[in-house]
């Protein structure tokens, strides 16, 4: 058995998948102790990629406070907006903002970083560029399938 095994269990196929968890758990402990964890299924690479083109398209149409953001800059502020994150002083003067990072969210969390970044850009002015465009109708194609 390797390192890591992963099984996607849906309410249509959870009759089907829990005895084979069951015979992987049982093959796996012959060599010792197993660990099972359940957590809901990541962001997708269409997600990601819809992200980094809004992102993208938020750094070059947006100034903020007469600052210049970049894509990460942008990230961060609609991660800590997205979970009312807590603003500390950092430790050489200024503010940091105590954000969760993306990669810890799930797929709905993440589909809601979406929305919001799109609410954002609505009220801002922001138009979508081409690539933005592509990548929501690839996501929003392979979500519905």
């Amino acid at each position: 058995m390797s390192d890591k095994v992963t099984f996607s269990i849906t309410s249509k196929n959870v009759a089907d998948e829990i005895p084979r968890v069951a015979s992987m758990i049982n093959k796996g402990l012959f060599k010792g102790p197993v660990e099972v964890v359940l957590k809901r299924p990541g962001r997708s690479l269409d997600q990601n990629k819809k992200l980094w083109a809004m992102l993208a398209d938020v750094t070059k149409q947006v100034d903020w406070y007469k600052q210049n953001l970049d894509e990460y800059d942008w990230k961060t502020v609609f991660v800590c907006s997205l979970f009312n994150q807590r603003s500390v002083p950092s430790i050489d003067g200024g503010f940091v903002g105590l954000s969760r990072g993306s990669s810890r969210l799930n797929k709905k969390e993440f589909s809601d970083l979406i929305e919001l970044i799109y609410a954002f850009g609505s009220e801002k002015g922001v138009h979508w560029s081409k690539e933005s465009i592509e990548a929501y109708e690839n996501y929003k194609h392979k979500e519905a399938a």
